[in-house]
């Protein structure tokens, strides 16, 4: 456990400065990558899209997500913190998965949402404390 905080205070600022530098979704040619377990979707409302739009869409959109959940699609969904949008996790392997996923949902068949999608993964550096070197794909 003493390793651990130092390994993980060492590797998180530069994975973040890493992240916030990359445009896409896709790491750099030669980056390891964690093999995706689920896929995160960040979404909120168009620009111009009003307040009224949206709940006139959401008893449906309710509806729809709610089967996604049942249907153990999504594991997680939370509020954005800003009130700006929702942030789900999608028990799904790829980004294309997500798409398929999401563009069944009222509010995205109706194009009142932008979407971000960030496919995400077990932290690779834990995979050298148990003698690994690398995350198993």
């Amino acid at each position: 456990m003493k390793l651990l905080f130092p390994l993980l205070m060492t590797v998180l600022p530069a994975a973040s400065v890493l992240a916030q530098t990359q445009a896409s979704s896709q790491p750099p040619s030669g980056v390891p990558s964690p093999k995706t377990t689920e896929v995160m979707v960040i979404q909120t409302a168009k620009q111009g899209v009003t307040r009224q739009q949206i709940m006139n869409v959401m008893p449906a959109e309710i509806r729809a997500t709610v089967k996604l959940y049942l249907d153990g699609k999504i594991r997680q969904w939370y509020s954005r913190g800003d009130g700006r949008g929702v942030v789900v996790f999608l028990d799904v392997k790829t980004v294309d998965e997500a798409h398929a996923v999401i563009d069944t949902l009222p509010l995205s068949k109706e194009n009142l949402m932008d979407h971000e999608y960030i496919p995400v993964g077990p932290l690779l550096p834990l995979a050298g404390l148990i003698g690994g070197g690398q995350a198993q794909h």
